[in-house]
């Protein structure tokens, strides 16, 4: 009975160690399980490099493409107004009617003295002709025959006089009619019937406007338009010519300008006071959404920029430098952080000019769970919806 007892005993210690054994193994099975990393899903993109042409905004301010202030050119009282106030005015059409009497005189005046110098030029050349006869014979002196024929020749001049006498009559009387000389759309009125006007007075009479096309004179800095020249010269940059001088214009409330403008030239000089030189863009202008004196941005063209790597600004963090950063899946599958250098924003991408290469596979998505060394489990993401996620308010 009593060895029954011991045999039942070690039974019971042989189980019970096979049993702490086998519970042992799984802890350790289960340790070492925990233990072993496991790969994050996360989205990715591929990068691709490509050749954008880079632009720059620049404000400025819209200007008339021509301005003319109407003046008098002769004094009188004006008979009549030729205009609707507002309305556009061709060029040579008669806006003002000054009274012409006194100038409609003045010309017959100059048309008589005109008429009284050729008879003049008719008696003085019979004169100096039958001298001229007369001297070969001797039957007049020398210093007669000069008199006669200084006579004439002073006749000549007196036409002469009063052709150009006759000639200033004719431009007053035309004068008289004071015409606008440029196409464009005509200001209020500053005089009324029955003013008197003075020849090139100080204030308008009216302003005539041609609002088609129209300028827009923008404003850059000197230290931007050196490094354009530069970056133009080392290469950096290259030029298109087809597209080089096109010019876009965002208006007042944000709206992109239906027309697109051209780039006419650039000043030689620079602003000491603002340190900046202004460029003058020309516009269409047919439904005269552009009025001198407003405020415009403008996008020109810089140059076109070789192998750049655009990347979505949600793949772009900074770290505690405030360095632009990025991660991306290394060869082993692994989250690797890169330091970037950055150049501008195009649309919702960073211009990335140092800090990643074509082919590499930029983490977009689930960045909260992953850090440098970890392993994930890359997928791509469609392009399409990762921008028009990254543009959604």
């Amino acid at each position: 009975m009593q060895r029954s007892r011991i045999a039942l005993f070690g039974l019971s210690v042989i189980i019970a160690s096979v049993a702490l054994s086998a519970c042992e193994q799984a802890t350790e099975q289960t340790a070492s399980q925990s233990a072993a990393p496991q790969a994050v899903p996360v989205g990715v993109i591929t990068l691709k490099s490509q050749d954008i042409t880079l632009k720059q905004a620049l404000s400025g301010r819209v200007n008339a493409f021509q301005i003319a202030d109407i003046r008098p050119q002769v004094s009188g009282i004006v008979q009549s107004r030729l205009f609707e106030e507002g309305k556009q005015v061709k060029a040579g059409q008669a806006l003002y009617k000054i009274n012409p009497a006194i100038f409609e005189a003045e010309l017959a005046a100059s048309k008589a003295a005109v008429a009284r110098a050729e008879a003049g030029i008719a008696s003085s050349k019979s004169k100096a002709l039958r001298f001229k006869e007369l001297l070969a014979t001797k039957a007049v002196s020398q210093q007669d025959f000069d008199e006669a024929d200084a006579a004439h020749k002073q006749a000549i001049a007196e036409l002469l006089t009063a052709k150009a006498q006759l000639q200033s009559a004719r431009i007053n009387l035309e004068y008289s009619h004071v015409s606008s000389p440029i196409n464009g759309q005509i200001s209020k009125s500053n005089v009324t019937v029955g003013a008197l006007v003075n020849a090139n007075q100080s204030v308008a009479l009216a302003t005539v406007t041609q609002l088609d096309p129209i300028y827009v004179d923008l404003t850059q800095s000197s230290n931007e338009l050196t490094k354009l020249k530069k970056a133009l010269a080392s290469g950096a940059l290259s030029v298109d010519v087809n597209t080089q001088t096109d010019v876009e214009l965002i208006t007042e409330d944000g709206s992109i300008y239906p027309h697109k403008g051209t780039l006419q030239f650039s000043e030689v000089t620079v602003d000491p006071s603002t340190g900046s030189v202004t460029l003058r863009a020309k516009f269409p202008n047919p439904e005269k959404l552009l009025l001198p004196g407003m405020y415009a941005r403008a996008n020109i063209v810089e140059g076109v920029k070789a192998d750049v790597i655009l990347v979505p600004q949600r793949g772009v963090s900074r770290n505690s430098k405030g360095e632009p950063t990025a991660m991306v899946v290394s060869k082993e599958n692994t989250v690797e952080s890169r330091v970037l250098v950055v150049d501008r924003t195009i649309g919702s991408n960073w211009l990335v000019t140092q800090g990643l290469v074509d082919g590499d596979k930029l983490i977009v998505e689930g960045l909260q769970k992953i850090r440098p060394g970890a392993p994930v489990m890359a997928t791509e993401v469609n392009t399409s919806a990762a921008a028009s996620h990254n543009q959604a308010p």
